[in-house]
């Protein structure tokens, strides 16, 4: 499916958002509080809204997706970051061996969230950063009526029109597989992390979760 809609993504992201999700990537990025040289783990990177905005902050950047058409899209715009073709499940690196994690708009499409959140937590230093955009829904319920007509109904049409129906039909449907606030703050913690927020933007259109890797590696030698 991602590989049948990667030549319209960004385009889809943007007429879906207004244009509104650069700002939401950039402040992901920022709450990673990237120094120079830093390594940045990007999950399901897609066409690499969140590599390219990780590497302008000096980030050394590794990309993985498992699709070869959101691969193919995100290398013909030269960002300067390695990109891979792999498993959020599985990642092909050593333990603690990156400075921070970010993954945008996935954690529905993981097979296991639990798994490639305690994945995160393997491959990130003692005190490693995490930062988690996703999606949500508004908290009052004026802007949720609103929310769920435009997300359910004016989304898919999009979809039909100009890239993929099935696929943007999948995409509001999609939100059942998300886990719920407490429920991700569970798993977060049983992976290994603490310091957890929930930050709500644009109204709760979206939302972007933070944590820390738990400095244990360091007190038990591992």
């Amino acid at each position: 499916m991602f590989d049948r809609i990667a030549h319209r993504y960004d385009l889809m992201n943007r007429l879906m958002t207004f244009g509104i999700d650069r700002a939401w990537r950039r402040t992901t990025i920022a709450a990673l509080q990237i120094s120079p040289r830093d390594r940045l783990i990007d999950l399901a990177c897609g066409t690499g809204d969140l590599a390219l905005e990780g590497a302008r902050a000096g980030a050394r950047v590794i990309g993985f997706d498992l699709s070869a058409g959101m691969l193919r899209e995100a290398r013909e715009r030269r960002i300067a970051c390695v990109l891979v073709r792999g498993d959020a499940l599985c990642l092909p690196l050593a333990d603690a061996c990156c400075d921070a994690v970010v993954s945008g708009f996935a954690l529905r499409n993981f097979a296991d969230v639990a798994i490639a959140l305690a994945e995160a937590a393997r491959v990130l230093k003692p005190d490693g950063r995490l930062a988690l955009l996703e999606v949500d829904t508004p908290g009052s319920r004026f802007l949720r009526c609103g929310h769920r007509l435009y997300f359910h109904h004016v989304v898919p049409l999009l979809g039909r029109l100009l890239s993929d129906g099935d696929a943007y039909s999948y995409l509001p449907a999609s939100v059942a597989y998300l886990p719920a606030e407490r429920a991700l703050r569970e798993m977060l913690e049983a992976a290994g992390f603490r310091s957890i927020e929930k930050r709500r933007l644009s109204g709760g259109v979206a939302q972007l979760v933070t944590a820390r890797r738990s400095r244990e590696r360091e007190d038990d030698g591992a």
